[in-house]
């Protein structure tokens, strides 16, 4: 929903800063997380990755492969990428960084806050807060991951039944992905956080997630 990109005014409004300069007081400085912005710092372009899509037209359109099509197109280079210069600050999604910073990120939530948020919040958070599983809300999947079994908390999913998920995980397994197939999740029972990067949209264009989660699962002795 657009309920995050709401907060994210919400927070605007009440800090009285743009949400760049609130994240960067509030989270990203704090936790080292220095090439995290919502455009690419200065210095970071030849670093920054091209986005590619197997569907003809756009990769934000959703619409379907045509055969005539390459295997993948890119559709967003370096060069001349909107994120150069970003002019919306979305609490939904549009901060670019490096894959440190995103895991000096979910490190700070499996640890317990790390002065940020109270162990207590963290729980709150990381709870389910629906009635039941997503499934039962009504959407049977989202991306190429089964919502059966699967609860929502405040900002990601949360496992309610490995069984029912149909993917390797730990009862209580809190996550979420982006649109070009990243994923991260913090799993409480192995004690581990795990971010995967990618650049391919949309997500559901190659079952990455649950293979990367049988993967890790397998390797665990």
């Amino acid at each position: 929903s657009v309920g995050i990109d709401v907060l994210g005014r919400v927070i605007e409004v009440v800090s009285g800063k743009s949400l760049e300069a609130f994240l960067v007081d509030e989270i990203l400085g704090p936790l080292g997380m220095d090439e995290t912005r919502f455009s690419v710092p200065t210095g970071g372009q030849d670093r920054f990755a091209s986005l590619y899509t197997p569907l003809a037209g756009s990769a934000y359109g959703m619409n379907a492969a045509k055969p005539d099509t390459p295997v993948l197109r890119c559709v967003d280079k370096p060069e001349n990428s909107p994120f150069l210069n970003a002019e919306m600050h979305s609490g939904g999604g549009g901060l670019v960084g490096t894959i440190d910073d995103y895991l000096k990120f979910t490190e700070m939530l499996r640890t317990g806050g790390a002065g940020l948020l109270s162990p207590k919040t963290l729980d709150f958070m990381m709870r389910n807060h629906l009635p039941g599983d997503i499934a039962s809300m009504g959407p049977a999947s989202f991306a190429e991951q089964p919502m059966e079994g699967m609860g929502f908390g405040l900002g990601g999913a949360v496992v309610l039944n490995p069984g029912r998920v149909r993917v390797p995980s730990s009862l209580g397994d809190f996550s979420w992905g982006g649109m070009a197939s990243t994923f991260f999740w913090i799993d409480p029972v192995l004690d581990l956080s795990v971010v995967f990067f990618t650049q391919l949209a949309p997500s559901s264009s190659y079952p990455a997630r649950p293979q990367l989660k049988a993967l890790i699962h397998g390797a665990m002795t």
